[in-house]
């Protein structure tokens, strides 16, 4: 493109697919972090536990690891604190208009959020509908009687609208999954 005082703009065009997948996840970090700032709720996303087998060390900035393994499998993406309150929560995105498949998940992440539950916890999923920018919030005892009531392989998306919380986008914060919090639990928990 051309601008009038000479300035010539070209638009690169090249297509990178490293971060797909990435959008829930980096709108809950952005969220997470104006939480913090704002001294709303302390929640971070946790590590990935790993072991370190094989380091290059070029010079100490450069260090590369060239071998790890998972340590241990990891429980869930997020937990923190809100309002005196233990959150653990999972995220997932799905590229289906119908369901979410449950294999998603795995068993010992849900058997996770039981214990959390169990012990007075806030445990949840948030998934995304990323073909129809659609989120919700799923708290624990309905993904339990999904998956105790029914054989499916897959939670269709009318579940999620009847027993789950749709979670408008907003400016700030993105994915404000702590006033479906307040408006679920009321004081019953909080």
């Amino acid at each position: 493109m051309n601008y009038p005082t000479g300035t010539k703009v070209s638009f690169n065009k090249n297509t990178t697919y490293g971060n797909r997948g990435m959008t829930l996840e980096s709108d809950l970090n952005e969220t997470n972090n104006y939480y913090l700032i704002n001294n709303i709720a302390v929640i971070y996303k946790k590590p990935t536990p790993i072991t370190i087998v094989d380091v290059d060390y070029k010079n100490r900035s450069d260090a590369i690891i060239k071998k790890a393994y998972f340590k241990t499998p990891s429980t869930t993406d997020y937990n923190g604190i809100y309002k005196g309150k233990y959150i653990d929560f999972e995220a997932k995105e799905t590229t289906s208009k119908t369901s979410f498949p449950l294999n998603n998940i795995h068993q010992h992440q849900i058997e996770h959020l039981k214990k959390v539950y169990e012990h007075g916890g806030i445990s949840f999923l948030i998934i995304r509908f990323t073909k129809l920018n659609s989120t919700y919030f799923l708290s624990y005892n309905n993904l339990e009687s999904f998956i105790k009531d029914n054989n499916k392989k897959s939670i269709p998306l009318e579940y999620f609208k009847k027993h789950g919380k749709e979670i408008i986008d907003k400016y700030m914060p993105r994915v404000d999954y702590l006033s479906i919090i307040d408006n679920t639990f009321k004081g019953d928990v909080l």
